[in-house]
């Protein structure tokens, strides 16, 4: 039996960077992955779907000649193009991680599929590994809901949509969350009919309802129908078309049919890994308990990334690393409760969330200021031609930090940056409303926004 200082399960976005440490550290390290290298965001996430975005901005911008006074004739989108950019990305971020870590020392680079047999071994090929650390990094996967009719048709997740190399005459989209919205905008962009299908009253139902209702007047004013309220979704095939019913009753139902289907409604841990040999408790959704160490509750086993249900996002992934290599290796100081949850939903105009939300802050019982303006009234965002969506501050008003804040708008995701510093640094608001800001810019207006905060209604 071979021993190891440390086995990592998952080569994802905590995965890769603690393979990349540990061994540095003189800690003989074994990375095991069961599919490719990189985890979700750099081959099915972040890195491809924000290329994919990317390409789509470039073509709606284009599209919007008249406007900007000039003329680029008919535009037409090469989807093999598109596909091939994305791709490519995907290879480089995934190369370069390879040829880094197959080259440390210390380190064995393992494929396979990772099961434990105990408390302290794993089975990978056929072969079982010691370690006095064993470090999960498995990710989530799509969840995919019971829909009556599903297993009739071919459908896509978030996976399969990167393999498109032709416009989707019409697509449907079930899931009118993150990874809905952002797909469902970039393919009306590049041609396609889209539908969204929800069953929540409103879209992105874990932001305020402002949030939401502005979100789907971005999606409808570009030309996609949003389905809200579908109590009842069931899919058919209708020759070669895909017929999605919205509400099942009677003869009168409602529904749609389309082309292609892409189903978006959220992600399933990844925790399939004999975690009852090893004792590891799970939720009831699968995902495994850590505490505010990472730790699970058999000593020696600990998880990072989306598998421990603490975040949800690339960014948390690699905190997590930064937390649990400082408690391995370093001076054991950092906790995930520091962390101050932030993340961007990137469709155009994107949005950039930070802390409570004002859902949330009301029912914190503080007492709470808000302060918000409209894109409409910011001069950098008039001379782009882009003024949808607007800005949300909250504050508390007996200790003065910023509670939350919501940037749907231009550089939304880049400018709730400077609010999250402020929160990290536990600093007043008013060192952002008193601070001198570039002009012209979005950040400029938002100590104007600030010295206009009122309590909450």
């Amino acid at each position: 039996m071979k021993h190891y200082d440390a086995i990592i399960i998952g080569a994802g976005q905590s995965g890769w960077p603690l393979a990349g440490h540990l061994p540095g550290a003189g800690w003989k390290t074994a990375l095991i992955e069961a599919d490719v290298m990189g985890g979700t965001c750099v081959n099915y996430g972040c890195t491809p779907t924000k290329t994919l975005i990317a390409s789509a901005h470039a073509i709606h911008q284009a599209r919007r000649g008249a406007e900007m006074g000039f003329s680029t004739g008919p535009i037409t989108v090469d989807m093999r193009k598109v596909k091939e950019r994305a791709q490519q990305r995907v290879l480089e971020n995934r190369q370069g991680l390879e040829g880094w870590l197959h080259n440390l020392d210390n380190l064995d680079v393992i494929y396979g599929r990772a099961e434990f047999e105990s408390s302290n071994t794993v089975r990978i090929n056929g072969e079982v590994l010691q370690a006095d650390h064993i470090i999960i990094n498995t990710g989530t996967r799509p969840a995919i809901p019971p829909i009556q009719g599903l297993e009739t048709v071919e459908y896509m997740t978030n996976r399969e949509i990167l393999n498109l190399d032709t416009v989707p005459e019409h697509l449907i989209v079930i899931g009118g969350s993150y990874i809905g919205l952002e797909f469902a905008q970039a393919f009306r962009r590049f041609g396609s009919e889209v539908t969204i299908v929800e069953m929540m009253p409103r879209l992105i139902t874990r932001e305020d309802e402002d949030v939401s209702e502005a979100i789907r007047g971005i999606m409808e004013q570009e030309g996609i129908a949003v389905r809200t309220n579908s109590k009842c979704i069931a899919v058919e095939k209708r020759g070669e078309q895909i017929a999605v019913a919205m509400d099942c009753k009677g003869e009168g139902r409602k529904e749609v049919v389309g082309t292609h289907l892409l189903v978006a409604t959220g992600r399933r841990p990844n925790s399939d890994i004999g975690l009852d040999k090893a004792g590891v408790r799970v939720d009831e959704r699968g995902y495994i308990v850590v505490n505010d160490r990472l730790e699970t509750n058999v000593p020696g086993i600990w998880v990072t990334g989306d598998v421990n249900g603490r975040g949800a996002f690339t960014h948390t992934s690699y905190n997590d690393y930064e937390i649990l290599v400082d408690i391995l290796v370093g001076n054991d100081a950092r906790r995930v409760s520091d962390r101050i949850m932030t993340y961007g939903l990137f469709i155009d105009p994107p949005l950039g969330r930070v802390g409570m939300t004002e859902k949330q802050a009301r029912d914190s019982g503080r007492e709470v200021l808000v302060a918000m303006k409209q894109m409409s009234s910011v001069g950098r965002a008039i001379d782009k031609g882009e003024t949808q969506g607007f800005m949300k501050f909250l504050v508390d008003a007996q200790t003065q930090r910023f509670l939350g804040a919501a940037v749907l708008g231009i550089g939304g995701d880049e400018i709730v940056a400077s609010i999250t510093n402020l929160m990290a640094a536990d600093a007043p608001y008013t060192v952002f409303k008193n601070a001198v800001h570039i002009h012209p810019t979005v950040t400029e207006l938002i100590p104007t926004t600030l010295s206009d905060l009122k309590p909450v209604s």
